[in-house]
């Protein structure tokens, strides 16, 4: 049936969408860190990448959250040469995440969850309908 395979694409990209909520949110919780030690990283973004699926059984391309990957900008540098953790120039290295990409993201990936939702809310009545007409 049509509307399974409309379903289970409206599904998995609720699933992709998910993931990608869940690293905005970690990038954003950390957005503030800094390097804890000279020489040492702070944390790095975060960034998900999305690939297509062929599902065999019913021949339905699925999208799905393909890994997760670390963002290779440059760390930020901040003056604070009474931080343990400052260089011998006084400058410790801060997160590469951007608030504002990290919200712009997070309004994209909300948008795109709440069109399939609407999808498989869409597909799920249409199914309903069929089935009350042949009753």
């Amino acid at each position: 049936m049509d509307l399974q395979k409309a379903m289970m694409a409206s599904a998995s990209g609720l699933r992709a969408q998910s993931v990608r909520m869940r690293v905005i949110s970690e990038n954003i919780a950390n957005q503030n860190s800094v390097a804890s030690e000279p020489g040492a990283d702070p944390y790095r973004r975060k960034i998900v990448t999305f690939a297509t699926e062929l599902d065999r059984a019913s021949d339905v391309n699925l999208v799905k959250a393909s890994g997760v990957d670390f963002d290779q900008k440059e760390f930020g540098k901040k003056y604070d040469p009474g931080n343990p953790a400052a260089d011998p120039s006084g400058y410790i290295k801060t997160s590469n995440v951007n608030g504002m990409i990290e919200m712009m993201d997070m309004r994209q990936a909300q948008r795109t969850y709440q069109s399939n939702l609407s999808a498989l809310e869409a597909s799920r009545r249409m199914a309903t309908m069929t089935l009350d007409l042949l009753r």
